[in-house]
């Protein structure tokens, strides 16, 4: 039997951590106060910790959400990354380069939070300024604009208006295609979908997902917990200056159905009644009902009862936990509780 010399054994893929901090804190001091009492002069110094000890890490090509409420530090963390603020300890890489490196923020798109556009220059204008202060060539940016209107979603005549005439939702547009006209490796955007409807809430989500399709990392900072759940790859929460938790959303959400949702018509008064005692949320509408029912038992005796009183089921939903429970439940706990178990960059 010959013999036959086995293939090459198949090498592991690397994936590169694009964004890392480690203990990475921000510390703000006041002036002292002075008050004087009679002779007696007190002195008060206060100290704002905006960021504490935070360690996170930021894959390559994955769509990755910085969650809080406001203040929590989620706008600091952003700011001392693309170098606005200084930290006060700990350390920060992008591309496993120390920030501030120029080589790196040339493969860096940011959008922040407030951004200020000059209001009489047209759509086009700005973003050939912008396109400038890249140093694209000329002959790159004549091509390169068109594309970034098709690709946010501009209408036809936004290139030719004045941005004072662009509505919220536009000016949104327009500032993601000013991070992304050089073509960079990371997008980094400060609350893209604040102040929008759920219209332009919904095309940012687009332009997001667009965005990693072409290969890029995007990192994003929300409090929307609705739109992060059904975009991001993997989440943080922070909650006053402190990272509460990280990791995919399949790892951080239970996968158990917590409670059945039947919307249901035609029952008898009776079985209504039985049913509103039984349930964790019970509405009467005009044509239905809609409840809640923490047993799966319980939903398997309504749906009984809905076949043997031929009323009308509507829908059956099954729900699990949502990001927004989760993160309430994490956000509530007591300073200094232990974090979730498990979690990958969780210290």
């Amino acid at each position: 039997m010959a013999f036959r010399a086995p293939g090459p054994c198949p090498q592991k893929t690397t994936i590169m951590i694009v964004i890392q901090t480690e203990k990475l804190s921000k510390i703000y001091s006041h002036d002292f106060i002075d008050v004087e009492y009679g002779r007696i002069k007190f002195n008060w110094f206060r100290r704002t910790v905006a960021l504490e000890n935070l360690d996170l890490e930021v894959k390559e090509g994955e769509i990755f959400g910085l969650l809080g409420p406001n203040g929590a530090g989620k706008s600091t963390t952003i700011k001392i990354l693309m170098g606005i603020l200084f930290a006060s300890s700990g350390s920060a890489k992008i591309m496993g380069r120390p920030l501030g490196d120029k080589s790196v923020k040339q493969q860096i798109g940011f959008l922040p939070e407030n951004p200020f556009f000059y209001d009489y220059l047209k759509g086009e204008e700005f973003l050939d300024y912008y396109g400038q202060l890249y140093g694209l060539p000329k002959s790159v940016r004549r091509k390169r604009i068109p594309e970034l209107f098709e690709t946010v979603g501009l209408p036809a005549h936004a290139p030719n208006l004045p941005l004072k005439g662009y509505s919220k939702g536009m000016l949104q547009r327009i500032g993601v295609a000013q991070a992304i006209i050089s073509d960079p490796k990371i997008v980094v955007l400060d609350e893209p979908q604040s102040g929008l409807d759920p219209l332009g809430r919904k095309e940012i989500r687009d332009i997001i997902l667009s965005l990693k399709e072409s290969g890029k990392t995007v990192f994003f900072s929300s409090h929307i917990l609705s739109d992060a759940e059904l975009i991001c790859d993997r989440v943080a929460i922070v909650n006053r200056g402190r990272l509460t938790a990280m990791g995919e959303l399949g790892h951080l959400l239970s996968p158990k159905v917590k409670e059945y949702e039947v919307i249901a018509s035609g029952l008898s008064k009776e079985t209504v009644e039985n049913v509103r005692r039984n349930a964790v949320k019970f509405i009467e509408r005009e044509n239905d009902v809609l409840v809640i029912l923490p047993e799966e038992s319980q939903a398997r005796e309504l749906l009984a009862k809905i076949v043997q009183e031929k009323a009308t089921l509507v829908s059956l939903t099954p729900r699990k936990e949502t990001l927004e429970e989760y993160f309430i439940r994490e956000v509530s706990k007591a300073p200094g509780e232990s974090k979730t178990a498990g979690v990958a960059g969780v210290r």
